[in-house]
């Protein structure tokens, strides 16, 4: 007769349980690494109001809680939500990942949720949101990430908590049990009914529910909640591991109809780029307007971001950061495999179209097999240009790598594109710095 291990006997006997998993799987982990730019959206009933998404429920009146909670799902009606051509558009712009509030501080619940009727199904919209969003960005191959705040200001409201964050005792899940209950009811319904769900960010205290989401998702990634996700800001130095910035176009994360100056493409482009460096991804934000459309403002920043990314997403997609994350303003990544770096290079002003340029890179050793491209440009061409020399030359020497490239591919009507040209340089060993103050003024010079 066969005999079972004693180990196998006691699980199965329920004597001894599976270990809980307590962090990300490192393969998952690595995955997201590869990820380097994601959509974050915020949307949720007060969009309406043109207000900081949830916030402006913290200390309000009864009166305004009241209208909050009632008012404003009476009229919740995006008829232009259209999540087909956010995916297109965040495909299009190099977006590997999408993380949508389902649930923000306010607790509106963008689903078809059991848990409240403070959800989207009780407005005239009536239609599951998250379901729609879910279905889009997969057709587009975007990795499906969910938003979720463990705080939740109308369960406080109900529930005579005072309407704050992390303040009393009854905000955080792991001292609430009832708001713990609540929270997993609500993630459960997230996680058994949309089908796998790549990346969960736990805006909030996330003890007791992020090994919830392990246990129903045993490969979903926690990014919020399990790693660092600065918001509005970027590291000085590389940071080991995976990590996730998150900013938002103009000064707020929902849809601002006023006073809310955007950042420009090439600050994007180079808020990018300098993430990248760093070794980390950013989830750039949007903030659909209350009829469901994206700003055109913002829509135009995605699209220029398109049109960089058509040429260069190569240096910008599962990479790692290389040795010096720059010199000077020129910034680098480097492939996983192999001995290859990117090179990004301020254009505009300084290296307008059809212009060769000659650049020594202090830190990178060439030798006779080292070679250089142009990501996006052939370097044969300079349109209307005869008898024009537009090749790169490339030559070691005992100072760094010399390079001489032309910034040749046309973008605009008027040639004025102002975004970073990105130098692919092949068979590239780092050449290091014995002066160590040297390395640090390269590194820390803007």
């Amino acid at each position: 007769m066969r005999t079972i291990p004693i180990l196998l006997l006691l699980i199965l006997t329920g004597s001894i349980a599976y270990p809980q998993q307590t962090a990300n799987k490192p393969e998952r982990e690595q995955w997201f690494m590869d990820m380097g730019l994601g959509m974050f959206i915020h949307w949720s009933v007060d969009v309406q109001l043109g207000a900081v998404i949830s916030h402006s429920m913290a200390g309000a009146s009864e009166d305004y809680l009241q209208k909050f909670t009632t008012e404003l799902p009476k009229t919740f009606n995006p008829k232009k939500f259209d999540p087909e051509e956010w995916a297109v558009l965040a495909r299009l712009a190099g977006m590997k990942y999408v993380v949508f509030t389902t649930k923000h501080h306010a607790g509106f619940c963008m689903w078809d949720t059991k848990t409240t009727d403070f959800n989207i199904m009780h407005t005239p919209f009536k239609r599951d949101a998250l379901k729609e969003i879910i279905a889009a960005f997969r057709k587009q191959g975007i990795a499906i990430g969910l938003y979720f705040s463990p705080e939740d200001f109308h369960y406080f409201w109900k529930h005579n908590i005072p309407l704050g964050r992390m303040q009393v005792p009854q905000h955080f899940p792991a001292q609430n049990p009832e708001l713990m209950a609540y929270d997993k009811a609500q993630i459960k319904e997230l996680l058994t009914q949309y089908g796998k769900i790549d990346l969960i960010f736990f805006d909030g205290p996330a003890d007791g529910l992020k090994e919830y989401a392990w246990q129903l998702q045993p490969d979903i990634l926690v990014t919020r909640g399990a790693m660092r996700t600065p918001e509005q800001e970027l590291p000085n130095q590389p940071v080991p591991g995976p990590w996730e910035a998150c900013f938002t176009m103009g000064t707020d994360w929902q849809w601002k109809p006023t006073n809310d100056p955007q950042k420009s493409g090439t600050e994007i482009i180079n808020m990018l780029i300098e993430t990248r460096a760093k070794g980390g991804n950013l989830l750039m934000n949007v903030g659909p307007k209350a009829d469901g459309e994206i700003q055109i403002e913002q829509e135009s920043l995605l699209r220029e971001l398109a049109l960089w990314n058509m040429a260069n997403e190569e240096g910008i997609a599962a990479i790692r950061s290389w040795n010096i994350i720059r010199e000077g303003n020129i910034w680098f990544t480097r492939a996983k495999t192999g001995n290859t770096v990117y090179a990004f290079v301020p254009a505009g002003t300084e290296w307008k179209y059809g212009e060769r340029k000659d650049l020594v890179l202090k830190t990178l050793q060439g030798n006779a097999q080292t070679k250089v491209s142009v990501l996006g440009y052939a370097s044969e061409l300079v349109e209307y240009k005869k008898d024009f020399d537009a090749h790169i030359y490339v030559q070691p020497t005992p100072v760094g790598l010399v390079i001489s490239a032309v910034n040749g591919q046309r973008f605009y009507t008027n040639n004025k594109w102002p975004n970073p040209v990105v130098l692919k340089i092949e068979n590239v060993q780092y050449k290091p710095y014995d002066d160590h103050s040297t390395r640090a003024e390269l590194e820390g010079a803007k």
